[in-house]
């Protein structure tokens, strides 16, 4: 190791003094681990003062400041002003809240600053650790790969390419859309809105992809489906491509995955299960059971960024056909040329599995959690998430006011409060008030949604700090600041 205090080389970025940067460093890591573990004391979110967002709008600084002063000016104008999702009352949408031992690896492998692209690394071999664990869990072949992106948007995008090149072969890639059949999807109208997007992103168009009704337990309907395939059969297109969900977005409804597995294997069709926000519970033997047929799917995606706690961003795109991943993106390149030895060795590389050739080292803080925190204890997390969200669906009907609008399938929560004498526009728009006084008021942070035409207050209780005295709070304050509305 060399000595810290010797000087730079001329135009190197490093420190002039390595002591002097080890103590800001630790002065840093310290407030942030104060910051942690002070989650619960200050608000969940509250508003950014004109006058700092204005001081963001600032022009390209041409001299150096000094650390500490950036450092102070983070604490103090940027830390407050987040969107709160690491705080135990946290329940807009489905963020996970972290974990300090994340926070840590993420530090250990920004320090390493590798990328996995490819070439003969150690930290690949780290990736393909949590391939073999995420094969394990979800019941894939060994054939099966998987590859970390940004989130289940990503994911889901390059799930609608492989299929597309199990659809149409690997030409495509190279003749395009224009000579080839009409390709059409499936999914419910409770799916996430990437969908339409990866659709457009993939040449096919969103109008391709059919958004089918939902039944009451808020599931794609196989007989809408079946009804579509057929229509669409007997038009002259060709379905190719079943998207289930494995937590919806709105209401975390898990689709039938085993009859959709079976229509899909009897319609030809690439079945892909978004699980977004609901894959990971496979971690738990309480909730495994609700994700049967998952193990069916051809792909998968899922984050581990939600319900697995690991700092954002962390997302994961599976595929059991492997072969049939890397013919959807491997591509030669002058400058990526592969041997047997040396560093260009260990082919084939993750950028021949999916569209990115700079890739950070996002694996890293996935092995710390599931290493350190181990699959019991992350699915028992998972579990109470669950057990707080029937909890709250106990307190919303204790109270007559309150309405709860779908049913509970995982740990998302759909309700609203009932204003006497209010029509239906009225009443939408007087919970979407109340949600907004209620997330002002910072101890808690609800979000909105709408369930057939009715406005529901959203809380998805996904954080591993939540707990019953934040479910509590969700319902004093829903009442208090709603009575203060009438």
């Amino acid at each position: 190791m060399p000595p810290m205090n010797d000087a730079p080389p001329p135009h190197s970025l490093d420190p002039d003094d390595w002591d002097a940067f080890r103590a800001q460093a630790h002065r840093m890591l310290d407030d942030m681990l104060d910051h942690l573990a002070g989650l619960g004391s200050g608000p969940v979110w509250q508003p950014i003062p004109n006058a700092l967002r204005q001081r963001y709008r600032e022009p390209l600084p041409d001299s150096p400041a000094d650390l500490d002063a950036l450092h102070h000016r983070f604490m103090d104008e940027v830390r407050p002003y987040g969107v709160g999702n690491a705080h135990p009352g946290f329940m807009g949408w489905v963020h996970g809240g972290g974990t300090p031992v994340g926070m840590l690896a993420e530090m250990l492998a920004a320090g390493l600053n590798a990328n996995l692209g490819g070439r003969d690394q150690m930290p690949i071999e780290v990736e393909k650790q949590v391939l073999h664990w995420v094969r394990e869990l979800f019941g894939f072949p060994e054939g099966a790969h998987g590859l970390f992106v940004t989130g289940a948007s990503m994911a889901n995008f390059i799930a609608v390419l492989v299929a597309r090149t199990a659809a149409l072969g690997d030409g495509v890639r190279r003749t395009g859309l224009h000579d080839a059949p009409r390709l059409v999807a499936y999914t419910s109208a409770a799916a996430h809105g990437c969908l339409p997007r990866a659709m457009e992103m993939a040449g096919l168009g969103s109008d391709a992809l059919r958004r089918l009704p939902v039944n009451t337990a808020q599931q794609l309907d196989i007989q809408a489906l079946e009804t579509a395939l057929a229509a669409d059969r007997a038009a002259g297109l060709t379905p190719f491509l079943l998207v289930a969900t494995a937590g919806t977005v709105d209401t975390g409804a898990i689709d039938d995955l085993p009859a959709l597995a079976r229509l899909a294997q009897r319609e030809k069709l690439w079945l892909h299960v978004d699980g977004a926000l609901g894959a990971l519970g496979k971690l738990s033997p309480e909730l495994a059971p609700r994700l049967a047929g998952i193990e069916q799917a051809d792909s998968l995606a899922f984050d581990f960024h939600k319900w697995g706690q690991v700092p954002y961003d962390a997302g994961y795109i599976l595929v059991r056909d492997g072969e049939m991943q890397r013919r959807t993106f491997a591509a030669p390149a002058a400058y990526l040329q592969r041997a047997e030895r040396g560093l260009a060795a260990g082919s084939p590389w993750p950028c021949d599995y999916g569209p990115d050739l700079s890739r950070g080292f996002r694996a890293l803080k996935v092995w710390f959690t599931l290493k350190h925190y181990g699959a019991e204890r992350l699915g028992a997390m998972m579990a109470h998430t669950c057990e707080l969200a029937a909890y709250l669906s106990q307190r919303i009907a204790a109270e007559p006011c309150l309405e709860l609008l779908a049913p509970v399938t995982l740990n998302i929560v759909c309700f609203r409060h009932r204003f006497p004498g209010a029509d239906e526009a009225t009443q939408n728009r007087l919970n979407a008030e109340l949600v907004i006084a209620v997330q002002e008021g910072g101890r808690v942070a609800p979000s909105t949604t709408t369930l057939d035409g009715e406005l529901a207050i959203r809380a998805a209780i996904v954080n591993h700090r939540t707990n019953r005295a934040d479910i509590d709070a969700l319902i004093g304050e829903t009442l208090t600041r709603a009575a203060a509305m009438m």
